[in-house]
């Protein structure tokens, strides 16, 4: 299975380090939420990837900080 082009996650972040850090967040969750059988036919990241390049995954940018 291919991964999706970076043109097309890129149309759905607004930059890599948020495409980094979503995909590795939803990785982490696919890996906690699933026994190992499951990671074998699809590693967690690639499903990541299909995920955000699939519109079925969305993120919410909170600005918060220290000022």
């Amino acid at each position: 299975m291919r991964q999706p082009s970076l043109d097309i996650l890129m149309s759905e972040v607004d930059s890599k380090y948020t495409l980094v850090v979503v995909a590795a967040k939803r990785a982490r969750a696919l890996m906690d939420n699933s026994n190992s059988e499951e990671i074998k036919d699809i590693k967690p990241v690639s499903r990541a990837l299909e995920e955000i390049a699939e519109h079925k995954l969305r993120y919410e940018f909170v600005k918060e900080g220290n000022k």
